[in-house]
């Protein structure tokens, strides 16, 4: 018997503790989701058709009405639009990780996870992660459709896939929101309406489809003061598209080092809060 015991015992991993059992556990549920992500096709392709729909609304429909500068070209306002759908893209799908919390919580998937012998934020930073690689696979065929509209990056790949980097570090701390949402509501309907009521005034009272100078006075400090702006403008900067802002408001003057500070702003707070109530959700 005892040498039974002590063989159990032999193989028996050690327990993990800290940053490295919150890593490991985190790829876990990450890539749970990421499986399920892959039976459920239909939600990856629904995501995929929204933005590109937007691609093309505001390219044919709105193209030749919008001045850019001194100029109504089309082309030129397809150049200074994609910025603006691609960091459209990246925030939209916070409606879609609050949900997946919510219906995780709806059916009682999170209380078996607390049984498990796992970091109590590897749940939420797991689920995250897999929302950060869908929106990359997103965002990989928007800018096939925005190349085949005209779209263009004139400052080098470099710079480009900054750019990109700075646009999956906005969705995945916009994440970060749309998981506390989803644990404070009790549906995943629920958490989809409350994940888009606040995207929509983000994303439209900013730079992303006009110049801020064409906003009504007191709504201009608002959107260049506005995180997703100083992503858009960012974008621009090192896209080397046109519509650079004439501001001198700070993040419109710094947009990158503004979109930096305003990502990892958001993840800090939001990913506090959201952890916090998820254990007093699941407590």
């Amino acid at each position: 018997m005892s040498t039974s015991v002590d063989a159990a015992t032999a193989v028996a991993p050690r327990p993990r503790g800290g940053i490295g059992q919150s890593v490991s556990d985190s790829l876990v549920v990450a890539k749970r989701n990421l499986i399920r992500m892959t039976r459920i096709p239909e939600m990856i392709i629904f995501g995929m058709i929204q933005p590109v729909m937007f691609v093309v609304l505001f390219s044919y429909v709105f193209g030749g009405s919008m001045q850019i500068g001194q100029s109504t070209s089309p082309g030129i306002y397809r150049e200074f639009l994609m910025a603006g759908i691609f960091a459209q893209t990246v925030t939209f799908a916070t409606a879609g990780a609050g949900a997946g919390i919510a219906d995780d919580m709806h059916k009682g998937l999170i209380d078996r996870f607390r049984s498990l012998p796992m970091a109590r934020g590897a749940v939420l930073t797991g689920r995250t992660l897999a929302d950060l690689v869908q929106t990359a696979l997103t965002v990989v065929v928007l800018v096939v459709v925005a190349l085949l509209v005209g779209w263009r990056a004139h400052e080098g790949v470099v710079k480009a896939l900054g750019a990109f980097a700075l646009l999956l570090l906005l969705g995945y701390a916009f994440s970060w929101i749309g998981a506390l949402i989803g644990l404070s509501v009790r549906t995943p309907e629920a958490a989809t309406s409350g994940g888009l009521i606040w995207l929509f005034p983000v994303t439209f009272i900013s730079t992303a489809f006009v110049d801020s100078s064409k906003l009504a006075s007191w709504l201009q400090p608002i959107a260049e003061w506005n995180p997703f702006s100083a992503t858009v403008q960012a974008c621009r900067e090192l896209f080397g598209n046109p519509g650079a802002s004439q501001s001198d408001a700070w993040p419109m003057e710094h947009p990158v080092i503004a979109s930096l500070l305003w990502s990892l702003l958001i993840i800090v707070v939001f990913r506090t809060l959201a952890v916090r109530k998820y254990r007093s959700a699941t407590a």
